[in-house]
């Protein structure tokens, strides 16, 4: 590796990340404060460090302060981790002081970690970012020793697609007939096709999404994790997504794969869906009541993006209406805050701290599926009190009071998401 190929990539980055126009996301830094971003492909990772870099030029910081290095970047294709040095050399070699580190997609250099280290121990400022949760296992977390923020980056919201949409909404946003419309309009395309900023602008927005779970599916399984049999990890992904939402066991999903006439064992399902989850493609939950073995053998599983999930369905409204559910909590709470429950009672999300219960139900207007939806919640609150019942639905709004005193708010869902 030339040193001066590295001055030319830095070069490069100060002279177009400036001018890059940019939706600035909601994320606080701390002053000095080195941070590691991680998500699935394609979520806007990268932009993060844009951001940030913007953000800094405002507060007073030169261009020339700046390094910021791409490991997509062909030029750097065969670079190994005893290289990394040239970084800092390269740029020493025309500047003065230390300058502030981005690097972006750095899991592409094996063994990163130890450089990173030693960058936080020498007082660097720096921000990481990679495609693969596998950055944040327990031996690299070991290895950079709590010298890193870890920020997790998501999808759009749909708050955040709608300040993109440029629809700006006041408190009393709802009262008004036209922005109630906007805001209907605009989710429609996002309750189908998900929050990934580049689908927003492409009128093929299947194939474009065909196209990126492919990456992920090659580059983030089946290379990364060294799969050899393609067609259970494929099957798998598909099974798991027809089974949105329900508890499902690995068994159930083995037997699955095997009735499609493909050999896989409930170990191996484990082990794929835990690659899916490091590749942030995939998040679970547990069951509140289940034992601890339980716990690690039956979950349910939800798609990181509604349009991920929309490639596998077919007329699937009640499972993308639940998954967009999910992705909302999940990004507001850990696994340790958010579960499902299921034991005599179903209840499809329930935020122990919060004493909430959320039923995710497409439509009320079937008579005996409102009555399920609803028996569960106040079963439910007769051992578990609430402080807050709600069943998010696609269009329908009202309250239902009980005669216990429980009061269920039945709101739409692209309602709930802005609140």
């Amino acid at each position: 590796m030339e040193k001066e190929t590295i001055s030319t990539i830095i070069r490069d980055g100060q002279d177009y990340i400036p001018e890059i126009k940019l939706f600035n996301r909601p994320i606080e830094f701390e002053k000095r404060g080195n941070y590691v971003f991680v998500g699935v492909r394609q979520c806007g990772k990268s932009y993060m460090l844009y951001q940030r870099i913007q953000q800094l030029l405002k507060e007073g910081h030169n261009i020339r302060e700046i390094v910021y290095i791409n490991f997509n970047d062909e030029r750097l294709r065969q670079m190994k981790a005893e290289e990394l040095d040239l970084i800092l050399q390269a740029y020493a070699s025309s500047n003065e002081g230390k300058p502030l580190l981005f690097f972006d997609e750095i899991q592409n250099i094996e063994g990163w970690e130890h450089f990173a280290r030693r960058l936080a121990n020498q007082k660097f400022q720096v921000f990481i970012t990679g495609s693969n949760a596998k950055m944040l296992s327990r031996d690299i977390a070991t290895t950079l020793g709590g010298r890193y923020w870890t920020r997790n980056v998501y999808p759009f919201s749909f708050k955040e697609f709608i300040g993109f949409q440029n629809i700006k909404l006041d408190a009393n946003w709802h009262e008004s007939p036209r922005l109630r419309a906007a805001v209907e309009r605009a989710f429609n395309g996002y309750f189908q096709f998900g929050g990934f900023p580049e689908v927003f602008e492409t009128h093929a927005k299947r194939i474009w999404l065909n196209e990126l779970y492919n990456k992920i599916f090659f580059s983030d399984l089946v290379v990364r994790n060294k799969i050899r049999n393609e067609a259970a990890l494929r099957m798998t992904a598909k099974r798991l997504a027809e089974s949105v939402k329900q508890p499902t066991a690995y068994n159930r999903i083995s037997n699955l794969v095997k009735s499609a006439g493909i050999n896989c064992q409930a170990n191996t399902v484990m082990e794929y869906v835990g690659f899916m989850r490091d590749a942030c493609l995939v998040f679970s939950l547990n069951n509140y009541i289940s034992k601890f073995s339980e716990r690690e053998t039956i979950k349910k599983h939800y798609f990181i993006d509604n349009g991920l999930l929309n490639i596998f369905l077919n007329d699937g409204e009640a499972s993308l209406l639940e998954n967009l559910c999910a992705i909302h909590l999940h990004k507001q709470f850990d696994e340790n805050q958010l579960f499902y429950y299921n034991k005599n009672v179903e209840v499809d999300f329930y935020l122990p701290e919060q004493r909430t219960a959320i039923q995710a139900c497409y439509s009320m207007n079937d008579l005996q599926t409102a009555e399920r939806e609803i028996n569960a919640l106040v079963k439910f609150h007769a051992f578990e009190p609430l402080k807050r019942a709600l069943i998010i639905t696609r269009d329908e709004e009202y309250f239902i009071k009980k005669e216990n005193g429980l009061i269920i708010e039945v709101k739409p869902i692209w309602k709930w998401l802005l609140e």
